[in-house]
């Protein structure tokens, strides 16, 4: 997750050739991380998880104040293959608000995707161990920091929303992006594409039942910054626009496929309910 969240980062804590260290291979991928960023195995707070639904507590304060999303339409969609994952810059002025976040503002920064070689495995939250075929992560930054690279490495910096991708009836919305990635296919490309999109219309109809628990970046350097909200329902990519993100390259040149952190440790965390 989160690999434009890696460069501000970076640039926050004063540069580091970190970048070119991790990836997705069994050279550099998350069982290596711990070897440049210890927080990895001796972090408390880290992502992705399992979420067991039997286990997680119901909490009626999340209902209290309602989950509030306001975005507003992209004029441009400016995309970037990062070398990780494919990114989608937020150009907009969008909110996230309520919920587990209290009257707490994010503002939205950027949204990306994690994703599987086939259906059977992507997403980097798993539900009772169920990976879904992808997972696209909404990223957010707490608007009582001055920036997103002040707010990053904060324990209250960033709220994420993850939504879980299923194989089945083409997205729409997301047709927008996964029908023009011709010019993205090299690691560190970007392309703006003319079409307008609403972040909205890529959340699941119903935001109102998900789980919440204290969390971290899902890639170095891996900042314990992250409320994650996880929505219970899940939306549907068709296979040919899963197929469009597995022909991406990433930066150690082979497809950019099984671009996922498996989950971590709980390690004492209590995961919420919105819902019963």
């Amino acid at each position: 997750m989160l690999s434009v969240v890696f460069v501000i980062a970076v640039l926050a804590v004063g540069g580091t050739s970190a970048s070119t260290e991790w990836g997705y291979t069994k050279k550099n991928g998350p069982y290596t991380w711990h070897k440049h960023f210890p927080i990895a195995r001796k972090g408390l707070r880290q992502s992705p998880i399992n979420i067991v639904p039997r286990k997680a507590e119901y909490d009626d304060a999340l209902t209290g104040i309602p989950l509030w999303v306001f975005y507003r339409e992209e004029d441009d969609v400016m995309l970037e293959n990062n070398g990780h994952s494919l990114e989608c810059q937020i150009t907009q002025l969008g909110y996230l608000t309520g919920g587990p976040l209290g009257n707490k503002l994010f503002r939205l920064a950027q949204f990306h995707l994690h994703w599987g070689a086939d259906d059977t495995r992507g997403s980097e939250h798993t539900i009772d161990w169920k990976q879904f075929a992808a997972e696209l992560h909404l990223v957010h930054w707490n608007t009582k920091y001055g920036s997103f690279a002040e707010a990053v490495h904060k324990s209250d910096g960033l709220a994420v929303l993850g939504v879980m991708i299923k194989s089945g009836v083409e997205n729409p919305v997301f047709s927008v992006v996964s029908d023009n990635l011709g010019g993205l296919i090299q690691p560190h490309s970007e392309d703006t594409i003319p079409f307008s999109l609403d972040p909205t219309d890529l959340l699941p109809g119903d935001i109102r039942a998900y789980w919440t628990y204290e969390g971290s970046l899902t890639t170095p350097p891996l900042f314990e910054s992250v409320q994650w909200i996880v929505f219970k329902e899940p939306v549907e990519f068709s296979p040919s626009q899963l197929d469009a993100l597995r022909r991406l390259i990433d930066s150690d040149g082979n497809q950019m496929q099984d671009n996922f952190r498996p989950p971590q440790p709980l390690k004492g965390r209590q995961v919420r309910a919105s819902f019963q």
